[in-house]
């Protein structure tokens, strides 16, 4: 199998469409939004021609690069909605920072079974969980790839969590002298 050229695929493409107008009208059910999606799906198409292997059905994958699109799409809208529904409730919401992350202060159980990690972890708890950094920006805080960090937070939540649900070991009250 090899890579189509791009003027064969415009010409097996051109008989598809048809097909995939027809489904994108099933799924958007809207036949001005169809036709973005075709055309968008043809664009994308003609963009990745190079991944398309000659005698592959061409059809299944204008079809998945279709479902592509219209996930994305839909993907996008959602996050507009919920930014246009911040900025209804909280017309300023856009000028302050977000809120710190819920988990900015730790019961004392928490802080004891955070101390008892090794540094490696608690470090990149501390930025993450509880200073709120994004992973890229706490790898070029501990000067790590960003794969570390997501490894040993994955580990030290792990290592929290056990040590958190173990009941904790009761201590024995302090006998004073009278």
């Amino acid at each position: 199998m090899c890579p189509v050229n791009a003027m064969t695929l415009r010409l097996e493409i051109e008989p598809e469409l048809p097909r995939l107008r027809a489904l994108a009208r099933r799924l958007c059910r809207n036949d001005v939004d169809a036709s973005d999606l075709v055309q968008d799906t043809v664009v994308r198409a003609l963009a990745f021609e190079g991944s398309f292997l000659v005698g592959t059905n061409l059809r299944a994958w204008l079809q998945q690069i279709l479902r592509s699109v219209l996930a994305s799409r839909y993907r996008r809208s959602c996050r507009e909605r919920r930014a246009l529904d911040r900025l209804a409730h909280d017309p300023c919401a856009w000028t302050r920072r977000d809120a710190p992350p819920a988990m900015s202060s730790l019961t004392s159980h928490a802080k004891v079974a955070l101390s008892t990690l090794p540094e490696t972890f608690r470090n990149v708890v501390e930025l993450v969980d509880l200073a709120g950094y994004e992973y890229r920006d706490a790898a070029q805080a501990l000067d790590v790839p960003v794969g570390t960090v997501m490894s040993r937070l994955h580990r030290a939540r792990r290592a929290l969590a056990q040590q958190l649900t173990d009941p904790p070991t009761p201590v024995a009250p302090s006998q004073h002298a009278a």
